[in-house]
């Protein structure tokens, strides 16, 4: 991490256990954030939270230090059964992600933390859940699903953790996450934990109505960006953004380069042109089965992939470490969607770049996102040679035929073969 990333406030004289001051040692972290030095004080004495601080600031530390020390420091009785504590993310990169992180915090602490999403694992999180758990990070659909089947009680849960609270709503989990808070111990008998990139009135009034009203605490609330991107904005035609990418992407180094869309179909179409004309880059969508989902992550996070392509929702929850650049390819129709993007580069104090496009479809949002950043987007003309003349994009693979479809014959029968499968079938 960036030094001016930090403050002076050191772990070691929070009063934290010592054996999550030994994860946190062990993981290289000896300064707080300026959240973490904000939140932890309150917290570590028990006190609910809702922290507000932008993408890449340590929130996820934050509430991963207060809930190990909270259950290291309450014991609890010997016929008593967890989970302790429940964490609910957006979507699974993000639960894997935090997952991780409190493994690494917590190494020391003997506490058992399961990770719970879907998408893929199914059997192997019931059977973990089933010999039982102290900590619970994952989507709420999953753990939900579980949790109807009786593979695990939520009576005896003492923190409950919301991360990301505003994707929550943006991805339609409210529900959810009440029917969850409601089947835990009521909010004044747990420790209630609420963070976020932007702490909006209908998130602030979930935390009144399920989780005790928590008091607010704000990592500059004023400043909408982050001061280490840097932000170009380039005026460009609908029919010529494509061509102007690749371009970009051909004389610029990209290394780890997040271009979003507002549309699935502009996400493809444009990597099918970054494809064929030589840029090596892939689509990030939610319908993408989630083991080949994890290995287009992994070669994005080492640097084998350079370039991923997706929109908002298939984006939210990615953290990524030394994201270079942002590309708005189309300039989102949300304020707060633009400061989610771009806050995807220049994360821990790094620097990073956020270039926009903004063309005569959605060139109507940049008033409004002007105006939610206090701020003009510096504006430049578009190199000429940035504007490529392109092949012809990489036509995407057809599905493979499922194997138990019909077979015919050119004339609309079955086959030769086919029938007589059948006919041995019938025997």
């Amino acid at each position: 991490m960036s030094g001016a990333h930090l403050t002076e406030q050191r772990f070691t004289d929070l009063p934290i256990h010592d054996a999550v001051l030994d994860g946190l040692d062990e993981a290289g972290l000896a300064y707080c954030t300026p959240i973490q030095a904000q939140t932890l004080p309150h917290t570590l004495a028990g006190g609910d939270i809702a922290g507000e601080a932008q993408t890449g600031t340590g929130k996820t530390a934050a509430f991963v230090v207060a809930t190990l020390h909270h259950l290291m420091t309450h014991p609890v009785a010997e016929d008593a059964v967890g989970p302790w504590a429940v964490i609910l993310a957006p979507t699974r990169e993000l639960a894997i992600q935090i997952h991780s992180e409190a493994e690494q915090i917590g190494a020391f602490t003997g506490l058992e933390m399961a990770a719970v999403y879907g998408g893929t694992g199914y059997e192997a999180q019931r059977r973990q859940l089933q010999a039982g758990v102290d900590v619970i990070i994952g989507t709420p659909g999953r753990i939900i699903d579980f949790y109807k089947q009786r593979v695990f009680s939520l009576d005896n849960v003492e923190v409950a953790v919301l991360d990301e609270a505003d994707r929550m709503f943006d991805l339609g989990f409210v529900s959810d996450i009440r029917f969850l808070l409601r089947r835990m111990p009521s909010a004044g008998q747990r420790l209630n934990l609420l963070f976020s990139a932007t702490l909006s009135y209908r998130v602030m009034e979930l935390a009144w109505e399920e989780m005790g009203d928590p008091p607010r605490e704000a990592v500059a609330a004023e400043q909408r960006t982050v001061e280490n991107v840097r932000q170009t904005l380039y005026h460009v035609a609908k029919e010529d953004k494509t061509a102007f990418v690749v371009g970009m992407l051909q004389q610029i180094d990209p290394r780890r380069t997040l271009i979003f869309a507002n549309t699935k179909r502009a996400a493809e179409q444009l990597v099918g042109y970054l494809q064929g004309n030589g840029v090596d880059a892939a689509v990030i969508s939610g319908d993408i089965p989630q083991d080949k989902r994890e290995q287009l992550l992994e070669r994005f996070r080492s640097g084998d992939l350079p370039v991923l392509v997706g929109t908002d929702v298939a984006a939210r929850g990615l953290h990524i470490e030394s994201v270079s650049h942002v590309i708005n390819f189309d300039l989102p129709q949300d304020p707060e969607d633009y400061v989610h993007r771009i806050g995807r580069t220049a994360r821990a104090g790094e620097s990073g770049d956020a270039i926009s496009l903004a063309c005569d479809e959605y060139v109507f949002s940049l008033p409004d996102i002007e105006a939610f950043l206090a701020e003009k987007i510096p504006t430049e003309t578009p190199p000429a040679a940035y504007f490529a003349e392109l092949a012809p994009p990489k036509a995407p693979r057809k599905p493979r035929r499922n194997g138990s479809q019909r077979r015919t014959s050119k004339d609309g029968k079955p086959s030769r073969q086919q029938r007589s499968q059948g006919s041995r079938a019938s025997r």
